[in-house]
Formats: structure tokens, C-alpha cells, sequence
């Protein structure tokens, strides 16, 4: 089943312009100009249900745009989008019972009530029986570990505990599709790895679909199976994260160190790095043979360490982010590709 399909998606605002001068005129005041700002041009892709889908790009490609069309606050301004079977801007309210939502820096929590208290409120807010709300708040505690701090104050708990709570809240309505933007933004390494793990166990065993936006590339490659990236409003790809993984597989990046003082000499190559006595080379496999280029670091000196590592998947989502056009992340995408 499709859960998300968008035609065609765009979005234009209108922005004033300033007029010129020191102090506006008469007819600038009643009559102003605006200039047409395309934040979202003709994008097109679809989700099927229990997908978990990485939404990326740089700040301003306009993701909080498309999530804000997919959520139904913002109206399209052309194209047509279909969520759960539902128009967004015509059935924001119906639309509201079959998805949840996870923002790291804002919450939907109460600030000076406990969890429990809000959690109640939310039940009231999405109609839920009363002993529907009972089990299904038990189950939540139970399987978020929320049972040591449920009582607690939102303003009390630490940003991981927190987080847990935003989680679990977001899914008291068991809903269909939960939208995640930055979930682990600020949280230290131990708690990043436990929302991770939450997050994959239900899209895999409740088959929620996962619907993520962050620019930490960790949550990309363990929660996602796909993803998408756009940049200047426009889609640029939509690719398996397995695949954008094989893609960083053509430029290996190669550390070399020596047991004293040497001079490394590779034909076409200059150092990332280089000191005294080791260096770092990025190598595109399609242009030189990786065999003869560790043959000759060897020959050059007595080596004391040689390691050879895929270019990360940070960097060649850096390098897209950096293109300044669609066809020019085109280009980028096909020179990596094996």
C-alpha cells in the first residue's frame, strides 16, 4: 500500500521587497512589491507502508516545506499530494489520527507536568478509550522503559529521557506514518544507540512507517533503507542507502605511516594530509589501480601502519549538498558509481 505519493509538489511564497532608500515612500507602503521565492519545485516520489525513508538536504533545499504539504499545514501551490489516503490541506484534521510526529527540538509534552498527565491529555485529544488509553499507555512504558521517571516533571528529565517520552507519545494513537525530524539531535552517543534501536524495532515489528529528516548520517544509515535527497527545492535522488553506500566503494581513502622520515612520491596523487613521516591519500579507483598505488607506499619505506577505508558516506553526502544545480549533483552521483 501507498502511503505517500506526491505529483508534481510545489511551493511558492511571496516575499516583500525592500524598497530602496532610507525611508519607504507612499506608494511602496500601500501598493509594496514581492518577489516569487520557489521553495519546492516539482517533486514527485511515493512511500509504501513499513518503508523507513531518509528526506535529506542542505538547510534551505526545502524539506520542513515538504513535510509541512505532507502534514497539511501548508497548502500546495501546485502538483497534488495523497497521504494515507487523505488531502492533506482538506483533511488536516482526519489526517491527524493516523500519524505522529517527533521534532528533537520541540516537544509535545507538557513542560511542567508529568509524562503520565500528558499522555492522558493526548488521550483525550485523539479520542481514545479510556481503557484503551490505560493498556496502551502500559504498553508504552513497558516497551520505552519510561516506568523510573513517568512521574516525573518533562522539566526534570534529561534530554535522552525526554526524547523517550516524545517517542512514545507520538505513537499512544497508533498511528501509521511517524514523521521524525532530528530525533537524536543533542543526544549523547549511549542514547542516540537506544532511540535507534526503538526506532528500527517498531518500524520492523509494529510496521510503522518511518518518514526521517537529520543531518546526522548515523541515523540515515541505521534507520533508513532508502533515501531521498533534495537541493534547491528539486529532487536530486532517490537511491537504497545500500546503494549510496556502494557508491563511497570507488574513492577508497588510503592512511599510510612510516617507522622514519620518508618521501612519498605517487604520480597524479596529492596528500589529503601529509607529515614527516605518514600520509592520507583519497584514490579513485576508476582513474588508478589500487594495487599499484599500496605497491608503491610499501616500497617507499618501512611501513608501520596501512590502512584502506571507503571515502565516508558523510563526505559524498557533503559533496551533493555542496553542488550549486541538479545536473551538477547528477554528475557527482555518476562519476562515484562502480
Amino acid at each position: 500500500m501507498t502511503v505517500i505519493q506526491t505529483r508534481h509538489l510545489c511551493r511558492t511564497f511571496l516575499t516583500r521587497i525592500k524598497p530602496e532608500g532610507f525611508a519607504p515612500s507612499i506608494r511602496s507602503l500601500f501598493r509594496p512589491q514581492h518577489r516569487a521565492v520557489k521553495a519546492v519545485q516539482d517533486i514527485s516520489f511515493s512511500v509504501e507502508a513499513g518503508e523507513s525513508v531518509a528526506f535529506l538536504g542542505p538547510n534551505g533545499a526545502g524539506k520542513s516545506t515538504t513535510i509541512k504539504m505532507l502534514c497539511g499545514i501548508l497548502r500546495a501551490s501546485c502538483g497534488s499530494i495523497d497521504v494515507l489516503g487523505f488531502d492533506p490541506s482538506r483533511r488536516r484534521q482526519a489526517l491527524a489520527f493516523h500519524i505522529g510526529s517527533v521534532f528533537g527540538q520541540k516537544s509535545q509534552l507538557w513542560y511542567h507536568l508529568p509524562a503520565g498527565d500528558s499522555f492522558r491529555l493526548l488521550g483525550a485529544v485523539y479520542e481514545i478509550e479510556p481503557k484503551q488509553l490505560r493498556r496502551r499507555t502500559e504498553e508504552l512504558i513497558e516497551r520505552f522503559g519510561l516506568k523510573d521517571y513517568w512521574d516525573m516533571p518533562v522539566r526534570k528529565l534529561s534530554l535522552g529521557q525526554r526524547i523517550r517520552c516524545e517517542i512514545a507519545a507520538s505513537l499512544l494513537h497508533k498511528p501509521r506514518l511517524l514523521f521524525l525530524d532530528e530525533p537524536t539531535i543533542g543526544l549523547d552517543v549511549v542514547a542516540k544507540h537506544e532511540i535507534r534501536a526503538l526506532l528500527e524495532n517498531w518500524n520492523r515489528e509494529e510496521k510503522v512507517t518511518l518518514f526521517l529528516t537529520s543531518h546526522d548520517i548515523d541515523d540515515v544509515e541505521q534507520l533508513s533503507r532508502r533515501a531521498i535527497l533534495i537541493h534547491h527545492g528539486t529532487l536530486v535522488m532517490d537511491e537504497s542507502v545500500k546503494a549510496l553506500k556502494r557508491l563511497t566503494t570507488v574513492r577508497k581513502v588510503i592512511g599510510v605511516r612510516y617507522a622514519e622520515p620518508t618521501e612519498i612520491s605517487l604520480n597524479g596523487l596529492e596528500p589529503l594530509k601529509r607529515t614527516a613521516d605518514a600520509a592520507k591519500f583519497e584514490v579513485d579507483t576508476t582513474r588508478h589501480n589500487l594495487q599499484e598505488i599500496m605497491q608503491q607506499l610499501v616500497q617507499s619505506g618501512a611501513v608501520v601502519d596501512l590502512t584502506v577505508e571507503n571515502k565516508p558516506l558523510e563526505d559524498l553526502i557533503a559533496d551533493l549538498y555542496r553542488s550549486q544545480s541538479r545536473e551538477e549533483a547528477h554528475e557527482l552521483l555518476c562519476k562515484n558509481r562502480p
